[in-house]
C-alpha cells in the first residue's frame, strides 16, 4: 500500500503544480502583471520537476535510472525565474 500512495501523492503534486501554472498563466492573460506571468513560469518548472520526480521513482526506480540531476537544475531554474520576476519588477517601480 505504501508504493499505491507515494504514487498517489507524486501524481497529485504534478497536476497541483501544473494546474497553478495553468491559472497563473490565464490570470496574466487577462491581467498582464509581470508578476503572474513569472509566478506561472516557475509552476511550469516546477511541474516539470513533479512529472521527472513521477518517472523516476514509479516509472523507473531502478539505479540505473536516475533523473536526480535534471530534477535540481529544473527546481533551480523555478527558483531562479521566479527571484528574476521579482528583481525585475522591483526594478521596474
Amino acid at each position: 500500500m505504501d508504493g499505491v500512495f507515494a504514487t498517489i501523492v507524486y501524481v497529485l503534486c504534478f497536476l497541483t503544480s501544473a494546474a497553478c501554472a495553468w491559472l497563473l498563466g490565464r490570470s496574466y492573460r487577462r491581467s498582464h502583471v509581470r508578476l503572474l506571468f513569472w509566478s506561472s513560469v516557475c509552476f511550469v518548472f516546477l511541474a516539470a520537476n513533479n512529472l521527472l520526480l513521477v518517472l523516476d521513482l514509479v516509472v523507473w526506480p531502478t539505479p540505473e535510472v536516475d533523473l536526480r540531476l535534471p530534477r535540481l537544475l529544473l527546481s533551480l531554474a523555478a527558483v531562479s525565474s521566479l527571484i528574476w520576476g521579482f528583481v525585475w519588477d522591483a526594478e521596474k517601480e
